[in-house]
Formats: structure tokens, C-alpha cells, sequence
């Protein structure tokens, strides 16, 4: 990922973190997105690239680390939190727990958005992974 990220930044193509690409997916030119689909293809170990937007049967996830300092009443409020919304403590201490989630990008900005005002230290995002849906390989 960096390989490719170091790719854009030294042809001054504006890099938008891939959790972001989505939403500003529409104002790059078609011509710009094949280019950069070309580049990603040359690199190495990338297989191949396939634009899944352009499909409406496809399934997207994203993986988070969440991690969240407090104690008394907003330690318990976040594990609150984190059960209705299915995340997993893959951490925990005295003062802090560390939260894995895995949905939606937008099930995942409405957790950490939860999570500010009870004590959010920071976030790790893998970015979207999507998979095409059916038997059909991509």
C-alpha cells in the first residue's frame, strides 16, 4: 500500500486515504481513474484491479481497531456501545479497552463518533475491502 500511495504522491495525483476514495470517487475523470487502475496494476504483489463501483452486486467490509480510555460510568457506557454495535474488546486494562469492528464504513464512523465524548484515543482502519457477489469470480 505505501508503494502505491509513494506512486501517486510523486506524480502530485491527489491521494485520497481508501476509506474517503468512495465519496470522491466522482470527481476524477474516467480517464485518471484507468490511469491510476493501470499504475496499481504494475505493482507488485497486486494481481489485478477491478473498479466494483461500477457493479451493484458487490459486498464491502472494513476492519477497525478502536481504542477508548475511561473509566466508571463512560467505561461502561462504551461497552454498552460496543455490544449493540457488535464490536469485539481485543484489548482491555485498568484505564482503556481496544475495540475490533468490522461492517460498513458508515456502522464504523457512527462508532467512533460514539466513542469521542467517552474518552477515544485513537482509530486504525484497514480501509474497504469488497468481494463480488454471486459464484462468479471477480
Amino acid at each position: 500500500m505505501l508503494s502505491a500511495i509513494n506512486n501517486f504522491k510523486g506524480r502530485k495525483f491527489d491521494y485520497t486515504p481508501m476509506n474517503q476514495f468512495e465519496e470522491q470517487y466522482a470527481r476524477y475523470p474516467t480517464e485518471v481513474v484507468e490511469q491510476v487502475r493501470h499504475q496499481l496494476e504494475r505493482l507488485v504483489p497486486i494481481h489485478s484491479v477491478k473498479d466494483l463501483t461500477l457493479t451493484v452486486r458487490a459486498v464491502e467490509r472494513e476492519l477497525a481497531m478502536i481504542k477508548v480510555r475511561g473509566k466508571g460510568e463512560n467505561r461502561v457506557e462504551a461497552t454498552r456501545l460496543a455490544d449493540a454495535f457488535r464490536a469485539k474488546v481485543i484489548d482491555a486494562t485498568t484505564e482503556s479497552f481496544i475495540f475490533e469492528l468490522t461492517g460498513a464504513p458508515r456502522k464504523i464512523d457512527d462508532f467512533v463518533e460514539l466513542m469521542r465524548p467517552l474518552g477515544l484515543v485513537e482509530v486504525s482502519r484497514t480501509g474497504v475491502a469488497a468481494i463480488s457477489r454471486g459464484p462468479e469470480p471477480i
